[in-house]
């Protein structure tokens, strides 16, 4: 297989050093000033944008980009804390839908700010409108490409 070219080593190298990078600068502010992963305000933060603040655990899964099991504990701990609720899908008994509390709302609310202040920081402000929506539509590209390496 060929090396890459110096463009696409360019396009992959800063793809891959944002990809390592931003989780961390994310979620540190996070942690300081909510007490929250970013999985975790991630999590509450999906189902505080879904209908009726419900979601199934597969779904959820799916927008929070973690395994089941992971999500699994995180939710296990939010139930704990008052901040979510578990029950039976009433179409499918097979699947379990999350349900944000109104305490779980108030978490989600109050770590908002700082969450939107680094993603301006680190994403946004450096941009320009054009450069944003180019990286929405690469980011779609890449999210939704089916990826067959066998």
């Amino acid at each position: 297989m060929p090396w890459l070219t110096p463009a696409e080593k360019d396009a992959w190298t800063g793809l891959v050093s944002l990809a390592l990078l931003l989780p961390g600068r994310l979620e540190s502010p996070l942690q300081r000033e909510a007490g929250l992963t970013l999985f975790e305000y991630l999590t509450l933060s999906h189902i505080s944008e879904a209908r009726d603040r419900r979601l199934r655990m597969s779904e959820l899964a799916y927008l929070a980009n973690g395994s089941l099991s992971r999500l699994s504990n995180v939710v296990k701990r939010f139930e704990q804390r008052g901040w979510v609720e578990r029950s039976p899908d009433p179409d499918d008994g097979r699947f379990t839908i999350v349900t944000l509390t109104d305490a779980g709302f108030d978490v989600v609310a109050a770590a908002a700010p700082t969450h939107v202040r680094s993603v301006r920081q680190l994403v946004l402000d450096p941009l320009t409108t054009a450069d944003q929506r180019a990286l929405a539509r690469i980011a779609a590209k890449l999210r939704t490409r089916p990826v067959d390496l066998a």
